[in-house]
């Protein structure tokens, strides 16, 4: 029983098959295409990149041709299977592969008997030529659906597809968490962090002369305080969702959680002290500046470095940016074109001068934060997220629904506010 798309397919893979194994052959195990000549017209022994591009393209075309085959694979066998049923209802034999069965006559099989709508298709010029990649031409079958056609079963009036869900879960597009990991954490058990600061610093230290005086130095220390703040939040759940929802808890406890880290994150750069808010690193007095102005961005955040180096007394090690200023200075060229930082085709280093960027939206467009966050910065836990459920809330406990909260005591010190230089107008 021929299958006529199928087999012009089939017929194709294989020439196609034969002419790159032909090639391979040719070539052998070194794989030399200067020897292979068996060669299409137009092409000439020796030139080895157009031997290497007509193998590409062959291998493209088999690629084709093997998912047309696959298409058509489940068309033959619905197209046989309904040619064997309807033989059966006439109290026929199977047809064979010979080609025994339909003739010629649209409408009637090889044993007199009628084609189905199916059948009948699968004969007509538009699918056959549709199968070999054209267009066209319209064909019109010749079936009477009153006559002819029996009760069709469909999702509507048959049976309805079961479908079960995945487990996949989808996460919101949130900001990621990136300033945190470049701040030094640790726990203490008070309700404020408490330091000295030098603030007096006077050495005098010089050469003295026999029986001379010596000179004075002096030192002076501030104790300095900074108040442990809390971070909060909550979400109400039913009593359902919590016992008939596999997983629920672990990931409402898991969403609280990144909720606090996610404005810890922030608090962490733009906090501006006033309570309940963190104290973040850009609204501390005494960090120092230096604007872009006719510098490039690479030459300003040098100079940056370097008022780090010399007033901070300090060592950068990290740079806070928005992913939108790193574009631009991903994207900077020589004169003749040539990328700086790294080809296109590599993913190129998230560093500049040596230090890491973390790439963050928290801060604004335009300005970067670098600075020793690894010695002159740290965020102090008071506790650490907690996480608590009750239905004491409201009308909570009468309509079936919990709330679930979750909070985290913390507070950020900037010991050396000179130890961070922010670059603006990138």
């Amino acid at each position: 029983m021929p299958f006529p798309a199928l087999d012009e397919v089939q017929g194709k893979l294989k020439a196609k098959q034969d002419e790159l194994g032909k090639i391979f052959s040719e070539a052998g195990e070194t794989l030399d295409f200067a020897k292979v000549e068996s060669l299409p017209s137009g092409y000439t022994k020796g030139d080895t990149k157009r031997v290497q591009e007509l193998v590409v393209a062959l291998n493209d075309e088999c690629t084709a041709l093997g998912k047309e085959k696959d298409r058509l694979l489940p068309l033959e066998a619905a197209y046989k299977a309904a040619m064997d049923r309807r033989r059966a209802e006439q109290g026929l034999p199977p047809a064979d592969e010979s080609g025994d069965g339909a003739k010629d006559d649209p409408k009637r099989g090889g044993d007199g008997a009628s084609l189905t709508l199916g059948e009948m298709f699968v004969k007509s010029a538009a699918f056959k030529s549709r199968a070999r990649g054209a267009v066209g031409p319209e064909s019109t079958l010749d079936f009477n659906p009153k006559t002819e056609l029996k009760t069709t079963m469909t999702t509507t009036a048959g049976w309805a597809p079961q479908t079960t869900r995945s487990g996949v879960v989808v996460e919101f597009a949130y900001r990621p968490v990136q300033v945190l990991d470049l701040i030094p954490q640790a726990n203490i058990d008070q309700v404020a962090y408490t330091w000295m600061e030098e603030t007096t610093f006077t050495n005098s230290a010089a050469e003295a002369a026999e029986g001379g005086t010596y000179a004075e130095s002096a030192l002076a220390l501030t104790q300095r305080t900074q108040a442990v703040q809390k971070v909060a939040t909550w979400l109400p759940v039913t009593d359902e969702q919590l016992e008939d929802v596999t997983g629920i808890q672990d990931y409402i406890d898991g969403r609280l959680r990144l909720f606090l880290r996610l404005r810890l994150d922030s608090q962490a750069l733009n906090g501006n002290g006033t309570p309940p808010n963190i104290k973040g690193i850009l609204q501390t007095a005494g960090i120092q500046t230096q604007a872009k102005g006719s510098d490039t961005a690479p030459d300003a955040i040098f100079k940056a470095m370097t008022l780090v180096r010399v007033t901070g007394r300090a060592n950068p090690g990290a740079i806070a940016m928005h992913p939108t200023d790193w574009q631009n200075i991903r994207l900077l060229r020589t004169a003749d074109g040539i990328y700086i930082w790294g080809s296109p085709a590599d993913s190129g280093p998230e560093r500049m001068w040596g230090m890491p960027v973390a790439l963050t939206d928290a801060i604004t467009v335009g300005t970067s934060l670098l600075g020793d966050y690894a010695t002159h910065c740290g965020l102090f836990y008071k506790r650490g997220i907690e996480v608590q459920i009750t239905n004491a809330h409201a009308s909570f406990f009468i309509s079936g629904t919990q709330a679930v909260r979750a909070d985290v005591r913390a507070v950020m010190v900037v010991f050396r506010p000179a130890a961070f230089a922010t670059v603006t107008g990138l």
